[in-house]
């Protein structure tokens, strides 16, 4: 009896700790959170939702929660559930499928057979193979006179399915499979698939010299939207509304598919799958997207957290140190809050 006594006090000890590392940030947490926000000049806005709801804004530059902007490389995240959502639509057979295939009749020529083996589930992860158009090779990129095509031929430095090349290049592929597959453009599928089941607006954003909208880049997005957007990935690819009516927007295991670590940033060390960042702040599984200048999304499913933050998008870059300083504002809060709760 006394040993079943004892399972039980653990049991309900470890219920209590789960319980309070789940609760609402606490006032005191939020009151660091404004205190630590205020040090980086740069960031525009920080907004916090918990179990569905928004419950903290920041608001010290930039355009307001409610306004679009530029998320600049965070679209890739978005892109990437705009993908999903294509799939539960049957515009897409599966992560499987050959992006040659969605391209049809639209393959430029003289591309090297093994452009054949790159599937959407490379495209999505970053793993094609073909050098990368980012970092110093971006400029000649966008200058070119068909954004596709010089993705598509570039030499290949790696098999399809290697190690994680982030290319913004392999994401605008991902947008030109979507729109010759669909034969509708990705803006029209973003606010029809992703937009109009989350009750938000996708505005049109830039495209390349043939009219594809840049895979990757340049989405304006506002951060109350991306908040949605993070939202449908912890409800595990659903929309449920005030009655509790669900909604299903991502396949069934499209959420656990993008959060599994596929390759690992050369720069931060932190796996990547879907779309998105896998790493451990104060303790928990965290995974976010993030873009040029600070700018990020993230989700605490332990916690029931969304957390969205935007930054001044315009040069010079802060560098990769100043995505470090954002994820210590969420590793801040996530434990002051269980300090808080603690005492």
């Amino acid at each position: 009896m006394r040993s079943l006594l004892l399972l039980a006090s653990t049991a309900c000890a470890m219920l209590s700790a789960a319980s309070a590392s789940a609760a609402a940030p606490s006032a005191t947490s939020l009151a660091s959170l404004e205190s630590d926000t205020a040090a980086l000049n740069r960031v525009h806005s920080v907004v916090i939702a918990y179990d569905g709801e928004i419950i903290h804004e920041i608001h010290q530059g930039g355009p307001g929660v409610a306004s679009p902007a530029n998320i600049k490389s965070l679209s890739k995240t978005v892109l990437a559930a705009i993908t999903g959502a294509a799939i539960e639509a049957d515009i897409i057979e599966s992560v499987d499928q050959p992006m040659v295939a969605l391209f049809g009749e639209h393959l430029p020529r003289g591309i090297d057979p093994k452009v054949s083996e790159i599937t959407v589930a490379h495209l999505l992860a970053q793993q094609a193979g073909l050098e990368r158009t980012s970092g110093s090779n971006y400029g000649a990129w966008v200058a070119s006179d068909n954004w596709v095509n010089d993705a598509m031929t570039r030499p290949f430095v790696d098999e399809p399915g290697g190690q994680m090349l982030y290319s913004t290049g392999t994401s605008h592929l991902l947008s030109a499979a979507l729109t010759h597959a669909s034969g509708e453009t990705t803006h029209t599928l973003a606010q029809r698939l992703l937009g109009d089941p989350l009750n938000i607006t996708i505005r049109p954003w830039l495209r390349d010299p043939q009219g594809i909208y840049f895979g990757g880049n340049d989405m304006q997005l506002s951060p109350r939207a991306l908040i949605e957007v993070g939202e449908l990935y912890r409800n595990h690819g659903l929309v449920i509304d005030d009655a509790g009516n669900e909604q299903r927007v991502l396949p069934e295991g499209w959420v656990e598919a993008s959060w599994q670590p596929r390759g690992t940033s050369r720069w931060t060390g932190d796996g990547y799958g879907f779309g998105w960042f896998i790493t451990q702040l104060a303790d928990e599984d965290v995974y976010y997207g993030r873009g040029y200048g600070g700018q990020a999304l993230f989700v605490i499913p332990e916690r029931e957290m969304t957390i969205v933050i935007t930054s001044d998008p315009t040069p010079p870059s802060p560098g990769g140190q100043f995505q470090q300083r954002l994820n210590g504002l969420v590793e801040g809060l996530l434990s002051a809050n269980a300090q808080s709760l603690s005492q």
